[in-house]
């Protein structure tokens, strides 16, 4: 399995001194995040606000996806909360979220599916990686899928509901600005291994 790789000491905090800003730069406060390469080397940490172009920087970070999916072949998605800064209302994976610094994406994922829908116990399999590009983002997706039908716990500050919904129309409401487009990029790459689980 795939996993990040840390250094031994604490990574450089990210953004660097540079000529218009001397000095040392103090620890970056909220959310931290790990910069990696495309081979999961971790070489930097810093804020979410910062690797989302807070700095004019679009800098490589992991997130986790979490697909479930039931043994009818129908797919979990959550409804984002409307207060979201990213596409608030629209439909995406059942769990999705970053990894933090000095998390592996496995312990991100089992932390996220607890934030967001109170899921736990249960077995995820990786069906991939990939490089998800946006005008403001660069995430390293892994996509994990579960198969089951449990009973799930939405947390109304990031969800407003979930929903089980067949493939068909899951493809019917694709480009329409209902799901998220990075959800849409996610199912591309995965329908074909979500239905050889089943």
């Amino acid at each position: 399995m795939f996993d990040l790789v840390y250094p031994s000491e604490p990574a450089p905090v990210f953004p660097r001194p540079s000529s218009d800003r001397p000095g040392k730069h103090p620890l970056p406060k909220g959310e931290i995040l790990p910069l990696i390469e495309p081979n999961g080397l971790v070489y930097g940490q810093a804020s979410r606000a910062w690797c989302h172009g807070g700095g004019g920087v679009r800098a490589l970070h992991p997130v986790v996806h979490l697909h479930i999916i039931d043994r009818e072949g129908r797919i979990y998605l959550q409804k984002r909360s409307k207060n979201k800064n990213r596409f608030p209302g629209y439909w995406d994976a059942a769990v999705g979220g970053h990894v933090s610094y000095g998390e592996q994406a496995l312990e991100a994922l089992y932390r996220e599916a607890v934030e967001e829908l109170g899921f736990q116990g249960f077995n995820p399999v990786l069906l991939g990686t990939y490089i998800y590009e946006s005008q403001r983002d660069r995430e390293f997706v892994f996509m994990y899928a579960t198969i089951g039908h449990p009973a799930l716990d939405p947390d109304n500050g990031e969800v407003t509901e979930g929903k089980w919904w067949t493939f068909e129309e899951l493809e019917a409401a694709f480009g329409k600005n209902i799901v998220t487009p990075i959800f849409e990029a996610d199912f591309a790459r995965i329908k074909d291994a979500l239905k050889a689980l089943l």
